[in-house]
């Protein structure tokens, strides 16, 4: 809705003017029509029985996907107790070397990719949509695959442990040990194709969030009302878009290593095993703070609750949110320091190293003014909160020590670096995730998880992280290194490792004290006179409103960062149905959509219900991956076939026009209920589609130009020039015709079915100009297994293959929909998602045909 649709706007109000004659539209007194609340519960009813699977609502999805992730840190946890047990004395046996090996990798590898971002992200699809007063995420099926691949890919993921097939090579999978000439077996292929899909599943989530925060917010929050947890969650999305192409690129190129014989990381033949560590790190190190921004986000939400104040520095902490982000893009060779880097690159990274604590510094003492500035009430998240405080200040000095390049080259690869990173990952992410365990379950189900049992796990948990991890810092520094299943006698190891095994135990007592209690909770039934609880702790933020499956009982308008604090009536107005959407418009799941910068209602969205599909889609894409693992290729490509046909079968319903052109939403409001173009929210999801696959594709250039330069003597096979023309033509064609698609659907009469061919033709030409391409590559002698050219240039063309795939199923997708008249002008959904794909494949064609042909110029 613009500005103008009310009655009386001046051209260009001022946004509190415009929010002052919103507001009015809405009374404050008064009975809501008879229905409305029967209408909208019965839109919002959940599935029931084994049809739960097909639930698509965040309240469910947000719910289970906490839940698996907690259960895969409990699992992790028991690994690591193996661990400490097997360490305890010298020249224990307790578990072989190999398995030993297997469980550090698995215990590091489902920390970190199963449980700590897939734990930020749940809380974040449960909790986002209630603190930003929307109905659900703008995609919720999406929501639903992307948890079920996870589920299930990680389930299958974590129990090769069980069969000795889990990978023993660490969780960062270095070459040469993890290429096939070291790691023979399945093992690591279980690590890079299970790992490598769960991260299309955190991008997945990734897209869902950021369009959720800049498209979905309530009318009236615009940016400088968004709450500080919603800002973190879109940083937290940005960052996965652009860290995780990385690690999806370079799991990638070490599986073509071992299936193929590419040599990518041989640097015989022209490979660098330090590509590996370039691409990885690219990933590693932003992925810290891809956990640590939400969850210290979460605890500038609950100190301003503990505290019963606002936030000190709300606009500081924010900024330094975004500068975490940012600079963490630029520290990742600081794990690099001792593999021989230049001087002047090493100062540049130790010194981005230490100007991160800067901004981190920064929250902290926000944290502490808001405390000491405020009235603090002391339950069991304040303790979790500050405590959470302490060690990750505790993880943040030992962080600057191993900043410092001379330093790092002595505690390089010891105990030392355990301990600070443990220090730093618990502090800034699991002690907020249990405080917010404690603080947000009244919300989820309206009762408390126990105030005297939750004062015994802080301490359990509080003391367990200093017994255990402190004596590793002294028994790093006295020379122990990482990643050992064993050591001799007599080097003063044995007692701090005694003192690190009973403080993991005393760790082990507090999860499972926790794990009681919520099993108490979320499990068993209330005790007789038991009354269910609320807003408990006096929160200020919209998700304290009260709400059932479709969240909020109306959707309200935000005037203040602390909605429920600036207007005390706020939950009683929402709940009596006085604002936007108090029942359903069209009979349908339905939600706002609002512009990004102001949150000014501009249409309604019909949100999709139930479906078998994101779940099949997810349980074939999850088989497809997992069967490529063990080498059943007939199975897997079957499994590829249905994947693909859930996912277009799921898509076929979500583009429908409505007979409904405009509604009412409330207060005499009318909105459009289908928007094309950059206007729609899933305009904006392609367009983020676009940047992943395009960061990707940017990183395997930056392996190309990296090998070039490490190993110019490997390029040995001049570039096939001949190509250039007719390839550059077809590519021009392509974006072309892929770009006349909408005027042509504009402009003329039978235009639906130009657009359709225009689509299909482009997908055509860029199948032709990759084929060219392969062709002369092939013509010219260049062979993936031969070089570190061969493997680059081929493995750019792989991935462009696999995205060309996509384009011809996306035309013959969208192609048929034009013959079930599924596609009508002149405007449509699904036609402006695909021009957007469509135009980036061409781009990509160029760049991945030119830059072997200009670098070197003509070959060798």
């Amino acid at each position: 809705m613009t500005q103008a649709a009310l009655p009386g706007a001046a051209a260009e109000p001022s946004e509190t003017a415009f929010d002052r004659r919103l507001y009015e539209r809405f009374p404050t007194s008064g009975e809501r029509p008879e229905g409305e609340l029967e209408t909208l519960e019965k839109v919002w009813e959940p599935p029931t029985g084994i049809r739960k699977l097909t639930d698509v609502n965040n309240n469910f999805i947000g719910f289970i996907f906490i839940v698996t992730a907690f259960a895969f840190f409990l699992g992790a946890g028991v690994l690591a107790l193996v661990m400490r047990v097997q360490l305890t004395a010298p020249l224990a046996g307790i578990v072989p070397q190999e398995t030993y090996n297997q469980l550090f990798t698995m215990h590091g590898s489902v920390m970190m990719f199963l449980f700590a971002v897939p734990a930020i992200e749940a809380i974040a699809v449960m909790l986002l949509p209630q603190m930003l007063a929307a109905r659900d995420l703008p995609f919720p099926r999406l929501s639903a695959y992307s948890y079920w691949t996870y589920a299930i890919g990680g389930t299958v993921f974590f129990g090769s442990v069980f069969f000795s097939l889990a990978p023993s090579d660490g969780w960062f999978m270095y070459p040469p040990l993890s290429s096939g000439v070291y790691s023979k077996g399945i093992n690591a292929d279980f690590w890079l194709l299970g790992i490598g899909f769960i991260e299309i599943s955190a991008i997945a989530g990734a897209i869902e969030l950021v369009v959720g925060v800049l498209r979905t917010r309530a009318p009236g929050m615009s940016l400088a009302r968004m709450p500080v947890y919603a800002w973190a969650v879109l940083i937290f999305g940005v960052m996965i878009l652009l860290a995780f192409p990385s690690m999806i690129l370079v799991t990638l190129l070490l599986e073509l290593e071992r299936a193929f014989n590419w040599p990518l990381f041989d640097a015989t033949r022209g490979g660098d095993p330090l590509l590996y560590q370039h691409l990885f790190w690219f990933f590693g190190h932003p992925d810290v703070y891809i956990i640590f921004i939400p969850a210290s986000a979460m605890v500038s939400t609950m100190v301003v609750t503990i505290a019963q104040k606002r936030l000190v520095g709300h606009e500081v902490v924010v900024l330094a949110m975004i500068a975490t982000g940012f600079i963490s893009f630029g520290v990742w060779a600081h794990h690099m320091f001792t593999v021989g880097m230049p001087g002047l690159a090493a100062g540049y990274f130790s010194a981005a190293s230490m100007a991160v604590a800067i901004p981190a510094g920064a929250q902290v003492f926000a944290w502490i003014a808001t405390l000491a500035s405020g009235k603090v009430q002391r339950h069991v998240p304040g303790l979790f909160v500050v405590g959470g405080i302490l060690i990750f200040v505790m993880g943040g000095l030992t962080g600057v020590m191993v900043g410092m390049v001379a330093f790092d080259g002595q505690a390089h690869d010891t105990y030392f670096v355990v301990a600070h990173f443990h220090y730093v990952l618990i502090g800034g992410m699991l002690f907020p995730l249990f405080a917010g365990f404690y603080y947000w379950t009244p919300m989820i189900n309206g009762r408390r998880l126990s105030e005297r049992w939750g004062r015994w796990v802080f301490w359990l948990m509080f003391i367990g992280v200093h017994v255990c991890f402190l004596p590793m810092h002294l028994v790093g520094l006295m020379g122990m290194p990482r990643r050992v299943h064993t050591y001799l006698p007599g080097r003063l190891w044995e007692l701090p490792n005694i003192i690190s095994t009973v403080g993991a135990f005393i760790m082990a007592a507090g999860a499972l004290l926790f794990v009681i209690d919520a099993v108490r909770c979320y499990a068993c039934q209330p005790r007789p006179g038991e009354e269910e609880v609320g807003n408990v702790f006096n929160g200020g933020t919209l998700e304290w409103l009260p709400a059932g499956n479709y969240s909020v009982r109306s959707i309200p308008i935000v005037r203040d960062l602390e909605p429920l604090w600036a207007h005390p009536r706020l939950a009683a107005d929402v709940e009596a149905g006085r604002y936007f959407l108090p029942g359903s418009a069209t009979g349908q799941r339905e939600t706002l959509v609002t512009s990004p910068l102001q949150a000014e209602p501009q249409y309604l969205q019909i949100m999709p219900g139930p479906s078998w599909w994101p779940f099949l889609a997810a349980v074939f894409t999850a088989g497809f991956f997992l069967l490529l693992t063990v080498k059943a290729l007939v199975l897997s490509g079957v499994c590829a076939v249905l994947a693909v046909v859930g996912l277009m079968r799921w898509l076929w319903d979500n583009d429908r026009h409505l007979p409904q052109a405009e509604v009412d939403v409330g207060g005499g409001v009318r909105l459009p209920t289908y928007v094309a173009g950059p206007q729609a929210h899933g305009w904006w999801a392609a367009v983020l589609l676009d940047v992943v696959l395009g960061t990707i594709f940017v990183m395997a250039m930056f392996a190309y130009l990296y090998l070039f330069n490490a190993h110019p003597e490997a390029w040995r096979v001049a570039a096939p020039l001949d190509a250039l023309v007719p390839g550059l033509a077809l590519l021009a064609a392509a974006g072309g015709l892929a770009y006349a698609a909408r005027p042509l659907m504009a402009r003329f009469e039978r235009g639906a079915g130009l657009s359709a061919l225009a689509m299909s033709l482009s997908a055509l030409c860029l199948a032709g100009a990759l084929g060219v391409d392969l062709w002369h590559w092939w013509q010219s002698g260049l062979r993936g297994d031969a070089s570190g050219q061969g493997a680059t240039v081929y493995a750019m063309m792989a991935w462009h293959g696999c995205i060309v795939v996509s384009v011809l199923l996306s035309a013959l997708f969208y192609l048929a929909r034009w013959v079930r008249g599924l596609a009508p002008g002149p405007a449509n959904k699904t036609l402006e998602a695909l021009r957007v794909y469509f135009l980036y494949a061409a781009m990509e064609g160029t760049a991945g045909l030119l830059l072997p042909r200009l670098v070197p110029w003509g070959g060798a």
